[in-house]
């Protein structure tokens, strides 16, 4: 029978342990569950066991708890991925959160308006994520799936996510974080950065072309709470010689979404 993860333990045997040296069943689960939604890919138990650094055989009973549990999928060759019991909290927990439910109403019109990809993106630490998206009309596509990350630095909406934190935090976050995008063209600058973030807040825009990906541009507005803090922001993904289109005007279409989710929210007036 499997070992209950709540009462799994990885300290030796003999003599007693500060409770807080003890790594708990519950925590080893979740640093596996960690693992694969940040490879973002099926691994073995020794790629778990070795990335996060537990013994091989605690991995093992664990696993086989999860697996029987459906919070993981073994799949053939022993590969092991998310399980379906995780998509199911996953459902229930979105439709709790009122501003992805009004964000993607309103993602859904913006679509409609302006004939684009647009994508609702909130703050994961150090990185951006794609948290919903909309597929244009065209045959344009893009990279950046539901779920995707990317460093805060490379996109036009990762740089205002933290826009509204104070300048200090701003360079701190950028210093650890910002890395060389796969064009080259994504600033990495901490400075500049932070002060790019700030800027592009007050704004209520932040424009990058061809920072992440060749030819790939991004029209993005924050979307503010009541105390000013960006918790997600707004875009529209469009080829980079559509950046300057004024029929329908890109720009304005997505500021006009961002102010509507904020105003059905009730974090600003809905004049």
């Amino acid at each position: 029978m499997p070992t209950t993860v709540a009462k799994l333990d990885d300290s030796p045997a003999t003599g007693p342990e500060p409770r807080r040296s003890r790594t708990s069943g519950i925590d080893r689960a979740l640093q596996i569950l960690d693992y694969l939604q940040k490879a973002e890919r099926p691994a073995t138990a020794y790629e778990i066991a070795r990335d996060i650094g537990a013994p091989l055989s605690t991995i093992y009973v664990i696993v086989d708890d999860l697996v029987e549990k459906e919070l993981l999928d073994r799949q053939d060759g022993g590969l092991l991925w998310l399980g379906p019991r995780l998509y199911h909290y996953g459902l229930t927990y979105a439709r709790t959160l009122d501003l992805l439910n009004v964000a993607v109403q309103e993602m859904h019109e913006l679509g409609e308006s302006s004939g684009e990809t647009i994508q609702i993106c909130g703050r994961d630490g150090d990185q951006m994520v794609v948290l919903a998206m909309e597929e244009g009309k065209d045959h344009f596509q893009v990279t950046s799936r539901v779920g995707t990350r990317s460093p805060l630095n490379w996109t036009a909406s990762g740089r205002m996510l933290i826009g509204h934190l104070p300048e200090a935090e701003r360079r701190e976050i950028f210093a650890r974080s910002a890395t060389v995008s796969p064009t080259g063209r994504a600033e990495t600058d901490k400075d500049v950065l932070a002060a790019t973030a700030a800027a592009a807040l007050e704004q209520g825009l932040s424009i990058q072309a061809g920072e992440s990906d060749f030819s790939v541009a991004c029209i993005a507005a924050p979307i503010c709470d009541s105390q000013g803090a960006c918790r997600a922001t707004i875009s529209i993904v469009v080829p980079d010689i559509k950046l300057k289109q004024k029929d329908p005007d890109l720009i304005a279409l997505v500021k006009t979404s961002a102010k509507r989710i904020e105003a059905r929210l009730g974090w600003r007036g809905r004049s």
